[in-house]
């Protein structure tokens, strides 16, 4: 075979080579990559877990502004332990009820009448229960915490229909918004959580106090 014939088979040989090489590569390339998009899929989604089918959206916040104020002749607390003026120290339990007015309705020292009735009966909104414990230097707390209670807010005229509880302190500084949890409730709001800024605005002449309340709902 002349040198001529045997470089041209030579060089037929080694085309044919490399041609089905690169046929061979392109169907490997092919195939690894249907196999990777799925899994680089699975990081892709999970980077946006709102999108995730069944991904539950975070908690709506509901605010409710209310102002209470508490009626003197329900205010009932234990014989003992008391100071020698005879109002209640720490350890002493008690309990009292009031009325929910809209947000605004009370200055500091309005929102019931003498009678314990209230002053302004076209606006109350339901009731409120509240109990607990005496603290610290209880009554004759001048600033700070002087109770830890639980309070019912009762929207509506039939019990349980739609009631807010927290709990938290009670304190003595006036103007100081401070935090209560909100533990549950009933009705609309039986899967309540959240908190309740609760701020002292002072008291009437019958020495009911008047609170104002703005409790955000998280459900």
């Amino acid at each position: 075979m002349s040198t001529k014939l045997y470089t041209l088979f030579a060089y037929r040989f080694v085309v044919r080579s490399l041609i089905v090489c690169i046929l061979v590569a392109t169907v490997v390339l092919s195939g690894c990559t249907a196999t990777a998009s799925p899994l680089l899929a699975v990081p892709q989604a999970l980077s946006n877990p709102d999108k995730e089918p069944g991904h539950k959206q975070g908690p709506v916040v509901e605010v409710i502004k209310v102002d209470v104020v508490d009626n003197p002749h329900l205010f009932v607390f234990d014989e003992a332990p008391v100071y020698d003026d005879g109002m209640p120290a720490h350890g002493n339990t008690f309990m009292t009820m009031g009325y929910i007015y809209p947000y605004g309705t009370l200055n500091g020292s309005n929102g019931v009448l003498p009678n314990g009735e209230p002053e302004f009966p076209d606006k109350v909104l339901g009731k409120w229960i509240c109990r607990g414990w005496i603290i610290g230097d209880g009554a004759h707390a001048e600033a700070g915490a002087m109770a830890f209670t639980t309070q019912y807010f009762e929207f509506g005229e039939e019990y349980g229909y739609a009631t807010l509880v927290t709990e938290g302190y009670e304190t003595a500084s006036y103007n100081q918004p401070f935090a209560r949890a909100i533990t549950g409730g009933t009705g609309r709001f039986k899967r309540a959580r959240g908190e309740a800024i609760q701020e002292l605005l002072g008291y009437n002449e019958q020495m009911a106090v008047n609170l104002r309340f703005e409790i955000r709902v998280s459900q």
